[in-house]
């Protein structure tokens, strides 16, 4: 007989569950909760809104809807004890128990567990507190560089640093948010090939599955921030038959023998992430369930029935059910993201082209989606998983970027070269790279480097003797060119370095050097390819020496570019000891066809963009230290607008932006007619996008300038035109882009950086001006320290709203305003629009009312959650799929949680029946007749965590009459709230009205509002009157 099957999750791997579950003829229908898009009325599946966290309200469903098999997703629920909690209640459940998930869900129990076995993994160590963590990664003699936190409240992600600095920033950052015993664990970095292997397991038996590589970080060629997964393909090509058995054997059967005899026998599928290094196979991390992407990969190929599979594992019978994988097939799966990701991404963007890429035989799994009126939108995060099963690899990664091209949706994020990592696998099998070398982390590989030399002394700066410097070969055909043109590039620093030495302060001048090589190499649409550099100086100082040269390698390490090498020479007077001149030499390569076009593209009417950069370098510190030698200040002084922990120095030498080779697809897309740096001022910058006969405008209000500018501009008495020709203004390069085109690549920068639409190109000026830049004298003026302590209570004011903003109310059956707030939002001109009303309690009033009004409504039962934060992210969910962007409460008896007030601060409108912070709801009506107050009132107001009065947005004023009795005080109070709350609703939804980031109302300068005794008292306001000071009242 055919049963009900419940899949626990919403991704694109419980999507594809789901739809593997759906094939088999012992199913008759699959439940996800909450599901997306994706699963929701598709065939045999539909979503369920079963409250997954709470593991008795999931036992109860499974008992009312005859659930045969729960399939549970997420590992955080595996290893919160939902399979113990459901098994015991008698329903049958696919996962590890809570104590077998603990080697996914802990990582330094699962270190300990491979330490204690003899498993082969990476070097590490666990600490309590931040000082012991960077103690062991300074000292360790290995790259002590991955970063995980633990804990109950452990974030999830995984920091791979570049160096020991920024492992120890990332330890900083875990610790400080750190919370019920939160550690660290420190991990040696692992380079070589990455494999996921997984298996499914009765606890005995192990039935292997072929393996995959994930692809995780977000930019083509392994640029950008990790994320969960950008794309897989399954099976990875090339890979011996002795090399898989081994890891079956010596590895995942050891795993599963050695969790048997602690008393945790694991069931279910193990997935493990291994490294194929130079010294063998090596262990990176577990997971309880197929990973995402991965899943997307393999169930496509897996032959057999996954139903029988399934019920054989948890039966103990896996040997007699062995999965069978499908022959000469390859499965690619490219993720497409929403912009932002992996960080807080866009939500509610319509994704269209699904049926047309299903047309070409593609499975298209959903993740992060949600149907909205008829329609699928995104719903952040990773949104679609497109998999393609062809005969070989080329072919599947073909066809899988086919149907990425047909999908759309805005700002759409995805790799081009999921699966190139297995195509140069095809043309070097890993049985050699496994064997031979070590595949490192480097964009670039240098097949032969002579050692360098010592230091020549005695000679004149730049010599070097007969046989000595270095040299290196490097080889293009091995980085992937066909037709290539050199780029190169020399720069020195010039009068930072001189800065920096007057600091004593070295560690940021080898980034500045590479980074201005980097950026004009980029200008040209060159990838880099390898660095050298020269170091002169008086008297060589080893520390400094060794300090210039980790910068120099760590920025070289970012850019992706091979660091052959230094030459140093220690040259004779007139030079100073302890004063040096550093050069470097950067060459690049681009392909034919592929340079950038240069000036003659721009055209009047086409958009510029700024990439922001907070440092200054180049010809720029020439001008700064003729400030610092007038200045007061030195630049041990505390930097201006700082608390004392930071010096002025440490702020000018701050490294300027290296922009980095991930935004070469963007320059190479055809989209992007010019990129220069501005490391020569930014005047300078932009002149070399211009042909003769256009100029350019900017406003320097659309970008942020640094403190820095601001105090350079005033300490140094300099004109506008100054800073704009010698500094860069907080601008670190400007890209010339079509108009049409330019808020696209604009999404797309910001992806990766702060960058802002910041100009355009215009006819030439009839003042002879090539470039003017309007307002800067005034952005100068705002920027500067003292400027931002003055106007510290100022706010941004936000432009008037010139679209409905969608609306909920939350009601518990008690309040009376609903029907005010639904006349309000009908009358002409209203800027609000009721789209949701959602009661904690069934049958109250408040729901037939918005029934009747035709606005949809939602019972969320607190009775049924067993927190209230659970009940809160239920609202909120329920929330976010409406797209509500205020909350009013009428009448709302649920006290909300802090997490739900901070994440919808300045959106939660709320009416109290008082005038005074000092009289509570409840006791309006009683209190001003008791304490013989002469007015009482109501307010309506902004819900925070720390109600004050400065939040209020619109008070009521009742005079309290001497035949007053408490229920007539009270009928007039209620009559008063009828009157304020639409008002109040309508202020805020205008734009007229906003919560400052003070936590007080602030109001936009032309709105005319009644003055806090006015308002008390009675009188109006004079039309006459000036609009208040930067458009900010103390409060009403």
């Amino acid at each position: 007989m055919a049963e009900r099957v419940l899949v626990i999750g919403s991704g694109g791997r419980e999507h594809a569950l789901a739809w593997k579950l759906a094939q088999s003829p012992h199913v008759k229908h699959v439940f996800v909760a909450p599901g997306n898009a994706g699963t929701a009325d598709n065939g045999k599946i539909s979503n369920s809104a079963v409250l997954v966290s709470n593991h008795t309200i999931v036992t109860q469903f499974c008992k009312d809807h005859n659930i045969g098999l729960v399939v549970v997703g997420p590992e955080a629920l595996l290893a919160a004890g939902i399979v113990d909690d459901l098994r015991a209640a008698g329903v049958r459940c696919f996962g590890p128990r809570a104590r077998a998930a603990q080697l996914a869900s802990s990582s330094s129990s699962s270190r300990a567990f491979l330490q204690r076995h003899g498993l082969p993994t990476a070097r590490w160590a666990a600490f309590s507190t931040p000082q012991e963590a960077c103690r062991f990664i300074s000292s360790t003699d290995f790259p002590a560089r991955v970063v995980r936190a633990r804990g109950p409240a452990a974030r999830k992600e995984v920091t791979i640093a570049a160096s020991k600095e920024e492992a120890c920033r990332a330890v900083q950052e875990i610790m400080q948010d750190r919370m019920f015993g939160e550690m660290v664990v420190i991990e040696e970095l692992l380079q070589g090939e990455e494999l996921s292997c997984c298996c499914f397991t009765d606890g005995v038996t192990v039935a292997s599955v072929p393996p995959a590589q994930p692809h995780k970080r977000l930019l083509d060629g392994e640029q950008g921030p990790s994320t969960a997964g950008m794309g897989a393909y399954c099976p990875v090509p090339q890979v011996p038959e002795a090399l898989l058995e081994q890891i079956r054997g010596a590895i995942l059967q050891q795993v599963v023998d050695s969790l048997r005899q602690e008393g945790a026998a694991y069931v279910g599928v193990l997935q493990t992430g291994l490294m194929l290094t130079k010294e063998g196979v090596k262990i990176l991390n577990f997971k309880c369930q197929f990973g995402d992407p991965q899943c997307q990969v393999i169930l496509p190929l897996l032959k057999n029935d996954f139903y029988e599979v399934i019920q054989a594992t948890i039966d103990g019978k896996l040997c007699s059910c062995m999965p069978a994988w499908l022959e000469n097939r390859t499965a690619v799966c490219v993720v497409m993201a929403s912009p932002g990701y992996p960080g807080d991404s866009d939500k509610g963007k319509e994704v269209t082209g699904l049926l047309q890429a299903e047309a070409l035989g593609l499975q298209v799994f959903h993740g992060g989606t949600a149907l909205k009126d008829g329609r699928v939108v995104t719903r952040g995060g990773r949104v679609l998983s497109i998999t393609a099963v062809r005969q070989d690899l080329m072919e599947a990664l073909a066809e899988a970027n086919r149907g990425v091209a047909t999908i759309h949706f805005q700002g759409a994020t995805f790799r081009r070269d999921i699966g190139h990592r297995g195509l140069r696998l095809l043309r070097q099998p890993l049985a050699l790279m496994y064997k031979d070398r070590q595949v490192g982390a480097g964009a670039r590989e240098v097949l032969s480097c002579l050692p360098q030399t010592s230091a020549v002394r005695g000679t004149r700066a730049g010599a070097r003797s007969e046989g000595g410097g270095f040299a290196a070969f490097f080889d293009l055909k091995a980085s992937g060119y066909d037709d290539p043109i050199l780029v190169s590039q020399t720069k020195g620093l010039g009068p930072k370095l001189q800065v920096a030495q007057v600091c004593k302060r070295h560690d940021t001048i080898g980034q500045d050097l590479v980074a201005l090589c980097v950026n004009d190499l980029l200008a040209q649409g060159a990838e880099p390819l390898f660095f050298l550099s020269h170091l002169a100086c008086g008297k060589l100082d080893a520390e400094v020496m060794e300090t210039i040269k980790e910068g120099i390698a760590e920025a070289c390490r970012s850019a992706g570019c091979a660091f052959l090498g230094e030459e140093v020479t220690e040259v004779a007077a007139p030079c100073a000891p302890g004063h040096c001149d550093l050069a470097g030499f950067a060459v690049g390569a681009v392909e034919r066809g592929q340079r950038l076009p240069g000036l003659q593209r721009a055209q009047e009417g086409d958009a510029l963009l700024g990439l922001g950069s907070p440092g200054i370098h180049g010809r720029g510190f020439g001008l700064v230290r003729r400030i610092l030698l007038t200045s007061s200040l030195r630049c041990s002084s505390p930097a201006p607008g700082s608390c004392g922990d930071t010096t002025l120095g440490d702020v000018l030498l701050t490294p300027g932006k290296m922009f980095s080779p991930a935004l070469l697809p963007i320059l190479r897309s055809g989209h992007v007619k010019g990129f220069a740096p501005t490391a020569e001022g930014l005047l300078g910058g932009i002149s070399r996008l211009l042909p003769e006969h256009v100029s350019a405008v900017l406003d320097a209000l659309s970008w942020k300038i640094p403190e820095i500018f601001g105090w350079l501009y005033k300490e140094g008495n300099l004109s506008a035109e100054e800073m704009a020709q010698s500094l860069p203004c907080g601008i670190g390069a400007v890209l010339v882009v079509q108009k049409e085109l330019a808020q696209h690549v604009l999404q797309d920068i910001q992806r990766q950086q702060e960058a802002w639409l910041i100009g355009k190109v215009v006819a030439p000026h009839d003042t002879g001006s090539h470039i003017e830049v309007e307002n800067l004298a005034e952005a100068l003026q705002l920027s500067s320290p003292q400027q931002l302590l003055d106007a510290s209570t100022a706010e941004i004011q936000p432009q008037p709203r010139k679209r409905k903003v969608k609306v909920a109310v939350l009601v518990s059956g008690a309040g009376t305003a609903l029907p005010a707030l639904i006349g309000s939002a009908r009358e002409p001109g209203s800027c609000a629009q009721l789209v949701l009303v959602i009661s904690n309690r069934p049958g109250v009033q408040e729901l037939r009312s918005a029934a009747r009004a035709g606005i949809p409504t939602r019972v969320i039962d607190h009775k049924l959650y067993g927190s209230r934060s659970e009940f809160d992210s239920t609202i909120d969910r329920v929330l976010e799929e409406f797209s509500v962007e205020l909350i009013c409460l009428s009448g709302f008896r649920r006290v909300l949680s802090s997490p739900f007030l901070r994440k919808w601060k300045g959106k939660i409108l709320n009416a109290s029946p008082s005038l005074f912070p000092l009289i509570k709801d409840g006791k309006a009506q009683q209190e001003p007749l008791e304490s013989g107050f002469k007015i009482s009132g109501c307010t309506v107001h902004f819900v925070l965590e720390e109600p004050g009065a400065g939040a209020a947005i619109r008070r009521e004023p009742l005079p309290a009459g001497p035949g007053d009795t408490e229920a007539a005080l009270g009928e007039r109070l209620q009559e008063a709230e009828l009157r304020a709350f639409p008002l109040a609703l309508q202020l805020v939804a205008s734009g007229a009205a906003w919560l400052g980031a003070h936590g007080r109302t602030c109001w936009r300068r032309e709105s005319q509002r009644l003055s806090p005794e006015e308002e008390l008292g009675g009188g109006a306001a004079s039309p006459e009157g000036p609009p208040e000071r930067e458009g900010l009242w103390g409060g009403p």
